[in-house]
């Protein structure tokens, strides 16, 4: 059976908060294997995005994966993030190279999934189960289908474990 995942955005609110319990009671009742909140560009819910995590584990029973992009993060950043995230119990990363947010001309350390997932390897081997994203009809940024296929084996070989569209 195919697994079931949902998303959330972090809650900046109360009444956005509440919107979030309310929504992930209902949800609840369909079994997902996980849930993942999501991480602004460039960071910018960095915050939200950990609280999350962790309100959606202690409240409702959720494995909880945040959502981490390498987008506008140095190495250490990420490694503080990836710490943060074993201390709260997370088991599961998606982990996304990240839209660039317009004007930044500097990526980050790490330019492309693939070098934060061997990143994340790296640091913490096996500790995390490692989500990435796949674009069956390719990536709004391809080329062409062959080289969006070479960037999801790049994803792949650097540690993937699987992949949600």
């Amino acid at each position: 059976m195919t697994p079931l995942s949902f998303e959330f955005y972090p809650p900046k609110t109360d009444d956005q908060r509440a919107q979030l319990d309310r929504t992930a009671a209902r949800l609840k009742g369909y079994a997902p294997e996980y849930v993942s909140c999501t991480f602004g560009a460039g960071g910018s819910t960095l915050s939200y995005t950990s609280e999350t995590v962790r309100h959606l584990k202690q409240k409702h029973g959720f494995e909880a994966a945040p959502h981490l992009s390498c987008v506008g993060g140095s190495r250490q950043e990420i490694r503080e993030l990836l710490k943060l995230y074993r201390a709260i119990g997370c088991t599961r990363i998606v982990a996304l190279r990240g839209d660039l947010p317009s004007g930044m001309g500097h990526p980050g350390d790490l330019r492309y999934a693939s070098d934060l997932i061997a990143f994340i390897r790296a640091e913490h081997g096996d500790a995390f189960r490692i989500e990435v994203g796949a674009y069956p009809e390719t990536h709004p940024q391809a080329t062409d289908a062959l080289s969006d296929l070479r960037y999801f084996k790049a994803k792949v070989d650097a540690g993937a474990d699987a992949a949600i569209t």
